[in-house]
């Protein structure tokens, strides 16, 4: 890391020049992240809600369960009536399609297609296997150190409470917890 950057940070000189580095580093990752996903959105000629709910559908897909309009309202908090248009869009775009429910003819569920599938993987493919390589890198212990910063940085940030006062929501079983799981601790 370069002494001649900046700390980024409003914090006085006597804290860590360890900590500011790793939050230095978190914040670069997250400003590569954003740049990539702003990248991804002009590859697809998506905006950035249409790419949450392609991800949300794929997810969904690969864990098999289907996704009701209202399940994709709820998971992007947006409105009914905003729900409809973004369907809509992307039925258009070729990205998802309307089915009928498995159990419930009066209703739908929304599912990706196959070539919005392919296009994500075309997409995002080698940024994800650049990733895993760094991840299965790391050895166990390792993957520990990371995986408990991680989820002490995710519990710091939700509990920023909101303008009323109500703290923010406790975060659920996530991709770290995932993880913690996957590599037994």
């Amino acid at each position: 890391m370069s002494d001649k950057r900046s700390s980024g940070y409003w914090y006085s000189a006597d804290r860590t020049r360890r900590g500011v580095a790793v939050l230095n580093a978190l914040r670069d990752y997250r400003a590569a992240e954003a740049a990539m996903r702003r990248r991804t959105r002009s590859a697809m000629k998506m905006g950035e809600t249409d790419l949450l709910a392609i991800r949300y559908l794929l997810k969904r897909e690969g864990e098999g369960r289907s996704v009701s309009p209202k399940d994709l309202a709820a998971h992007l908090g947006i409105s009914s009536a905003s729900t409809t248009v973004l369907i809509d869009r992307l039925v258009r775009s070729g990205h998802v399609e309307r089915r009928p429910h498995p159990t419930d003819r009066r209703a739908l569920v929304i599912a990706p297609t196959i070539a919005s599938d392919d296009e994500v993987r075309a997409t995002l493919g080698e940024m994800h296997r650049r990733m895993i390589e760094v991840a299965e890198g790391l050895d166990s212990e390792e993957a520990v150190v990371v995986l408990d910063f991680l989820d002490s940085m995710r519990d710091a940030v939700d509990s920023v409470q909101d303008a009323a006062g109500d703290e923010a929501p406790a975060a659920q079983v996530t991709a770290i917890d995932a993880a913690r799981s996957a590599t037994g601790s």
